[in-house]
């Protein structure tokens, strides 16, 4: 997945075999570090891998800062696209976070261009907040609030 240019096209450059394990690595230190991380999401029927879906706090030099702020982030699969599949993940996940942390709030950053992300982002509450610089490009972060 992390290798399809389709897949990556908003979010950098397809990956090698080497990064993308490197990332999974990555990945499974999230959760005895900072108690939430990323999940493997797979299709029910079939157990077929879907994507990525989760929470980390990669440090990344934004301003404001968003450090100590979990920050959500999904990549799916090419044939797992427009299928509803990340709006499931997302409910679930952020309702995950709601129960199982004491966090109020939690970032995504997103390309302007990337509509369907921007759509499942606004559609599970999150709301833009301003424009950041990141990695040399214009970058949306927007914000969720913990429902009160």
């Amino acid at each position: 997945m992390w290798g399809d240019a389709a897949v990556v096209h908003h979010i950098g450059q397809p990956s090698t075999v080497q990064e993308a394990w490197m990332r999974l690595l990555r990945y499974r230190g999230l959760w005895p570090l900072l108690g939430y991380g990323y999940w493997a999401l797979t299709e029910k029927a079939s157990g077929r891998f879907v994507g990525d879906l989760g929470f980390a706090d990669f440090h990344r030099a934004v301003e404001p800062p968003i450090r100590g702020i979990p920050e959500a982030g999904w990549v799916l699969a090419s044939w797992a696209h427009g299928r509803g599949f990340a709006k499931e993940a997302l409910t679930a996940a952020l309702a995950w976070l709601d129960r199982e942390t004491a966090h109020q709030s939690c970032v995504c950053l997103i390309a302007p261009e990337n509509e369907p992300s921007l759509r499942l982002a606004r559609g599970a509450g999150f709301r833009d907040e301003r424009k950041v610089g990141f990695l040399g490009h214009d970058t949306l972060l927007l914000r969720r609030e913990r429902p009160k």
